[in-house]
């Protein structure tokens, strides 16, 4: 009753103390949540780069549509911030069917999957975020739902336990996982389609950063547009998160409208060059060159000396600043690339960076 009370006053008067946090913080979650809607592309049609793996959904969803089935089901693996959770809600739309998103920490224990399968209706989607944080024990009784369409579950305890196996609707999962490796073999192989999603083209970015100011109401010319793609590191997410950025921008110091000079000043507010590094990026670079003569050093010592956790790096920073060849992962350590000494503003010594193999 007191939690209700609460939850009242809140509604009644948000202008005070926690309440007032409370009813802001929903408000305004409720207006980031609402915007991603609209920003999400609704059809492939809409959905920009990623072409084989889209190819490849639209072979499976007009297949299960001719013979009137349940998709097969679908890992989606790469970065984050590419498209997986948008991908699934476009299958559902293209399947005309309803899909039930949770993620892999969620599901504790079986009775917490159990409970998810059995609410499913027929040809349904079950989208399974960081699938590969969802335990062993909870992994193995989906392999019967996955296969055989058919849970086990345990009644009582003790000498009168025994188990009931009930029958549960064709459904779809859909996996995404960022850390495909975490996954077990026999997981893996449930999966009809195992597909990747990698890092944007700038071209498919421009047409998104015009597709989505479009949406928005935010008046962009082409070279603003292009500078936001430049600096989005590849990643649709972020695209939309400077779009935000660089709108607000261009109100408080502009006329509203974002042109290249106002994206710009935009993002050298928020340190992200013209290559899309951050100041982390940049100071994981530097301390590579300044400390220890371009490497190989390893992550843990980098970490320690940039003052941020070493999963952060390896899973955040790294994946970029690898694909885009400013360093390198070798079997002694990480090395500072020709690309990354140029771009670190520290001059490069004799020798340095080199393995001397």
């Amino acid at each position: 009753m007191a939690s209700k009370r609460s939850a009242n006053s809140v509604e009644s008067d948000p202008a005070e103390g926690v309440g007032a946090r409370s009813y802001f913080e929903e408000a305004l979650n409720k207006k980031e949540s609402s915007m991603d809607q609209v920003l999400r592309p609704p059809n492939f049609d809409d959905f920009t780069g990623q072409a084989r793996t889209v190819e490849r959904l639209r072979v499976m969803v007009g297949a299960a549509r001719r013979e009137g089935r349940a998709l097969d089901h679908i890992l989606l693996h790469g970065p984050p911030g590419l498209g997986k959770t948008t991908l699934a809600l476009i299958l559902a739309e293209e399947m005309g069917t309803k899909v039930k998103i949770t993620s892999g920490p969620v599901i504790e224990k079986p009775a917490d999957l159990a409970g998810l399968l059995t609410s499913l209706e027929e040809g349904e989607i079950l989208f399974i975020d960081e699938i590969h944080r969802i335990s062993r024990v909870v992994e193995e009784f989906l392999y019967s739902a996955m296969e055989d369409f058919r849970i086990d579950i345990m009644i009582d305890q003790g000498p009168n336990a025994r188990s009931v196996r009930l029958t549960i609707p064709r459904f779809t999962l859909v996996g995404a996982t960022t850390r495909t490796g975490l996954l077990t073999a026999p997981m893996r192989s449930r999966f009809t389609l195992q597909t990747r999603l990698d890092y944007y083209a700038v071209a498919d970015l421009f047409k998104i950063v015009q597709r989505n100011c479009a949406k928005l109401g935010v008046k962009i010319d082409e070279a603003g547009a292009m500078e936001i793609a430049r600096r989005a590191r590849g990643t649709p997410r972020i695209v939309n998160n400077l779009i935000r950025f660089s709108r607000d921008y261009a109100i408080e110091r502009g006329n509203g409208d974002i042109t290249q000079a106002m994206a710009s000043q935009a993002l050298e507010l928020l340190e992200i060059d013209r290559f899309g590094l951050d100041e982390m990026d940049k100071r994981i670079l530097r301390v590579m060159a300044e400390n220890y003569g371009g490497g190989p050093v390893g992550l843990t010592t980098i970490a320690v000396a940039v003052g941020e956790d070493a999963n952060t790096l390896e899973e955040v920073h790294e994946p970029y600043l690898i694909q885009e060849g400013y360093i390198a992962r070798t079997p002694q350590g990480r090395l500072l690339t020709e690309k990354g000494w140029q771009v670190c503003g520290v001059k490069r010594g004799p020798g340095q960076g080199e393995l001397g193999l």
